[in-house]
């Protein structure tokens, strides 16, 4: 049974999501698990801090793409001003654009929406006792993200504003790789490459790949080929 640490009560949770169909199934099933005691839902991030502020709950189960203030953003927010609440992403997402940035802010457990509610308790278990709280396919992509080779480092200061991620999918043009390509190094999908090529472009004001790989070169991004 899951229980607020040493307390024998139950962890009082918070629900985030911006969808009320999903949130008040996510609410019902919450109130069939044992250890578990929904106190407040939320149907954005703005909302999801205001009730952290309020209701001071063990842990929020956090969407992530929210309107006003995402789930990132929230998550962020609540562990600065909140310590004292866990959070627990819940969400349709699983690519490396949305976890990462979620785990950087402060979540301490990551699931995906088809999980069922053994595994919200063990999670919610796990991370009011200091574990992780992650699912098995989230943690199956942690452990491949770490066994790849890293994309070519980004400069300390990247040129005309481009993101860390933008300057990524500029190495990666130069070295001849297809937007297919790049969104398998990433663990990203094809639209999500091709909305940083759009936005690189916008910000460079480059017009074809060509230019973008010679702008590579001179930026010192990356080096011809040799010969």
């Amino acid at each position: 049974m899951t229980e607020t640490e040493g307390s024998g009560k139950p962890a009082r949770v918070v629900v985030a999501d911006d969808q009320t169909v999903v949130r008040e199934g996510i609410v019902m099933l919450l109130g069939l698990l044992p250890g578990l005691e929904v106190v407040g839902a939320a149907g954005d991030g703005e909302e999801a801090v205001r009730l952290v502020g309020e209701l001071a709950p063990d842990v929020v189960l956090m969407d992530l793409r929210m309107p006003r203030c995402d789930g990132v953003e929230a998550t962020r927010r609540i562990r600065a001003q909140y310590p004292g609440t866990q959070v627990v992403v819940l969400t349709t997402y699983a690519d490396d654009d949305s976890l990462f940035p979620a785990l950087r802010a402060g979540a301490k457990g990551y699931l995906t929406k088809d999980a069922g509610g053994d595994e919200i308790v063990r999670a919610v278990q796990s991370v009011l006792s200091g574990d992780a709280g992650l699912s098995p396919s989230v943690q199956r992509r942690l452990l491949e993200r770490l066994s790849q080779p890293e994309p070519p480092p980004a400069p300390a200061e990247a040129p005309d504003g481009l993101t860390a991620r933008e300057t990524e999918v500029l190495v990666l043009i130069a070295e001849g790789l297809n937007n297919q390509e790049i969104a398998r190094r990433l663990n990203v999908s094809t639209a999500t490459v091709k909305t940083h090529i759009n936005n690189l472009f916008a910000k460079t004001g480059l017009k074809d790949r060509a230019q973008a790989v010679r702008y590579a070169y001179t930026k010192g991004l990356a080096r011809p080929p040799a010969g």
